[in-house]
């Protein structure tokens, strides 16, 4: 019987224009589009810089290894292709009994007359996420692909209807479209 621990590994190409390092578990990529960190000290795996390549290890042939492996991987390709190309979130106002005003304050979307509210309900953008307001249409995109995530999901919940039925009151601001790339 041998004692020696299996490990699983992923290797991640680096694209050219793209520069990395390694700090203490704090991963840092920097790009054309600007940069972004991520904190893996919690998640239990080894990284490496191996030339052009992120080399991520983890001990185990377990479930929750490979699981935790392809988190991390996830992650690092998400950096990677936030500061090459960016991430657009489209997202619908949808208004059928009243009309919403939505415009961006600081860090907060405001959105005004909803179901024919007196009082604004805001929504807090997370990070360097830009928000643009078109008519009818809002478009949240940013380099952190999480960031971008939680700004769109914070704006879909401030309009979220509570004990309505939601096939009769559509009125809300919803996504429609993930893509990657920046758009404004």
């Amino acid at each position: 019987m041998s004692t020696k621990l299996e490990s699983l590994e992923e290797r991640i190409q680096i694209p050219d224009d793209v520069k990395v390092s390694l700090e203490d578990f704090r991963l840092k990529v920097t790009g054309k589009l600007g940069s972004n960190e991520y904190d893996f000290s919690h998640m239990g795996i080894g990284l490496f810089l191996d030339g052009k390549e992120i080399v991520v290890r983890v001990l185990g042939n377990k479930r929750r290894s490979k699981a935790m492996l392809g988190t991390a991987v996830s992650i690092i390709k998400n950096m990677l292709t936030g500061v090459t190309k960016g991430f657009t979130y489209k997202m619908k106002v949808v208004a059928s009994h009243f009309p919403i005003s939505v415009k961006v304050s600081g860090d907060e979307v405001i959105i005004e007359n909803f179901l024919g509210e007196r009082y604004k309900r805001r929504a807090k953008i997370v990070g360097n996420t830009k928000v643009v307001v078109k008519g009818e249409d809002v478009i949240v995109s940013g380099i952190d692909k999480y960031a971008v995530g939680q700004t769109a999901a914070n704006i879909e919940n401030a309009t979220r209807i509570k004990k309505k039925d939601p096939r009769k009151f559509l009125d809300g601001i919803y996504v429609y479209k993930k893509m990657e790339g920046l758009e404004s």
